[in-house]
């Protein structure tokens, strides 16, 4: 199942801000946190009191609790990686290991009995979760999450993230990612805050969804969790509003539609034909559904990438297919150009796969 993720840092907002922030999550369908120790400073018990009573608000409203450490971590409060008592006093689920060890010691801490979930970075492109495993490691202990980026051109490049995402996915090993809200004034862990995402190409992206729905559709990410806070709730409910396992895609309309275009745009559940075009993404089952109903001819200018096609009557055999192109090509007068996928959508017309389902909105 894809999971809903937020972020909170305690020793930057005070306690009834971040319970306000979680139990609005909550409500919208969120159901993990992420939060950090590499920022912090203090003793065992400052650190306890700071973060106890956030974690057990969270735990009270159903969500797991990952928290960000790193050997120094270890180092400084002086915990052993066989002995992790320490993270089950503070109440989290499990920890998320920035940095690593050796491999032989991650590997004993899966076996940890504490119970303890141990979340390795993902955004490495190396042989640790290899190194991991050749010692024998719980696999079922374990997860993967990406690294998100404050400065500005720091973020992964997708291909350096997809090539990292599919290492852990062969192993059967979930694996997260990190999208950055767009609200003013939001932080995250450290001073420098340029936006917090996991890809680079995101940064600038002002819809949050669209940034999910891009992880989400690459087919190697299971949880999305936004790195900073606090999302506004508006950006709260259009996540927990997605389908997580379809691809919607946005479309501004050129035109007025006609009963049956606004069905086949929006009732039908599209699937681009097995059998592909270079020039459309094509969804052919409307002709047979609305084979019996008019569509007359409008709006038939040159078609552009990105456009929303409606085949019209003069197609007699195609009338009703619901077409969304890939170049741009001549319009014979046989097609009505309904409207546009949105600019910031115009990314997934091409990762999409024959035989994927596709929503419009």
């Amino acid at each position: 199942m894809r999971r809903l993720g937020i972020s909170v840092y305690p020793e930057h907002a005070t306690l009834e801000e971040n319970k306000k922030y979680i139990s609005t999550a909550a409500k919208y369908g969120f159901d993990r946190i992420f939060t950090c120790l590499l920022s912090v400073n203090g003793d065992k018990e400052t650190i306890v009191a700071e973060f106890k009573e956030t974690i057990d608000h969270a735990k009270n409203l159903g969500f797991e609790v990952i928290v960000d450490v790193a050997p120094c971590v270890f180092k400084d409060l002086n915990i052993s990686y066989d002995d992790l008592s320490f993270f089950r006093e503070m109440g989290v689920d499990g920890l998320r290991l920035d940095e690593g060890f050796t491999g032989a010691e991650e590997a004993m801490m899966t076996y940890n009995k504490e119970n303890l979930m141990i979340e390795l970075n993902v955004s490495q492109p190396n042989r640790y979760l290899e190194n991991i495993l050749s010692y024998c490691a719980d696999v079922h202990n374990i997860l993967g999450c990406h690294n998100f980026y404050p400065k500005k051109r720091s973020g992964l490049s997708r291909e350096l993230f997809l090539e990292t995402s599919k290492n852990y996915k062969k192993h059967g090993i979930r694996v997260a990612a990190f999208v950055n809200s767009n609200e003013d004034n939001t932080f995250g862990p450290w001073p420098v805050s340029e936006g917090l995402c996991t890809l680079e190409e995101h940064r600038y992206v002002k819809d949050v969804t669209v940034q999910a729905r891009d992880l989400w559709n690459t087919d190697l990410v299971d949880d999305v969790i936004i790195a900073n806070c606090f999302a506004s709730e508006a950006e709260l409910k259009a996540l927990g509003d997605l389908r997580r396992g379809l691809l919607v895609l946005d479309v501004e309309l050129e035109t007025t539609l006609s009963d049956t275009e606004s069905k086949i745009l929006y009732d039908e559940m599209h699937f681009y034909r097995g059998d592909a075009s270079e020039y459309t993404v094509r969804s052919t089952m409307p002709r047979v559904k609305y084979a019996k109903e008019e569509i007359a001819p409008k709006n038939t200018r040159a078609i552009k990438r990105g456009d929303v096609i409606i085949e019209n009557s003069n197609y007699a055999r195609y009338k009703g297919e619901l077409h969304i192109a890939l170049r741009d090509y001549e319009n014979e007068g046989n097609s009505n150009v309904i409207g546009r996928v949105r600019e910031d959508n115009l990314v997934f017309i091409d990762q999409i796969k024959s035989w994927q389902k596709f929503k419009l909105k």
